[in-house]
């Protein structure tokens, strides 16, 4: 009898705790359910994504060998159109700038570079269209737009290659002094090892060799 009265007490003490907290627990399971289904759908989602666009960017790569160009510009557009958020269409949007810089369509290689620099969601690929967009700068003479590109952030691995670019510029606007200055920091921010290291020293050979030091 004991037994009995103390499992009726335990099952209105549970009765009540579920009338004071069962709603809320109810809406907290289905709100935590619904999260965990939308979750699934959404890497569903992400995977569908990067597949279709890996057999895009694919289909491009085939394009360039052929060296298709309007066939690549075609898959470029439908990767940033429609896959924008992968990776695959910032390295198409790259491989798309290069197809047209070859072919003399700058302004079609400035788009692509800047789609990248403006929606791409990786550091180094947004640092690579940078330097690409200041090199087609530098033959358009733009150099002061080229610098200003050049004089925003940019991962600590492409302080080399950002440097000598700045000094292309600056020996395009006959600034030899800040240019042998931004050579010398090019040099120093390349590895030994990098075969680029040998043009920078040639460039810097050929408008006067190791920048002046200031008199302190």
């Amino acid at each position: 009898m004991a037994y009995d009265l103390e499992e009726q007490e335990q099952l209105a003490s549970l009765k009540a705790w579920w009338g004071k907290y069962g709603n809320l627990l109810t809406w907290v399971l289905i709100i935590a359910l619904a999260g965990y289904a939308a979750w699934m759908g959404w890497n569903y989602y992400q995977r569908n994504q990067s597949l279709q666009a890996s057999q895009l960017y694919d289909e491009m790569q085939k394009a360039l060998a052929a060296k298709d160009v309007e066939k690549v510009q075609r898959a470029a557009t439908d990767m940033t159109d429609r896959f924008g958020r992968t990776a695959y269409a910032q390295m198409g949007a790259l491989a798309a700038a290069k197809a047209a810089f070859d072919a003399n369509d700058l302004k079609t290689a400035k788009a692509r570079l800047q789609w990248v620099i403006d929606h791409g969601h990786d550091d180094e690929y947004k640092a690579i269209a940078k330097v690409r967009l200041a090199g087609i700068l530098l033959d358009e003479k733009a150099f002061d737009e080229g610098l200003k590109l050049l004089s925003q952030e940019f991962p600590a691995q492409f302080a080399g290659v950002v440097a000598d670019r700045k000094g292309d510029i600056l020996v395009g606007q006959n600034k030899l002094e800040e240019a042998r200055s931004a050579y010398q920091v090019a040099l120093d921010k390349t590895d030994q090892k990098n075969p680029a290291r040998q043009l920078i020293q040639l460039k810097l050979d050929a408008i006067g060799g190791t920048p002046a030091k200031t008199v302190g």
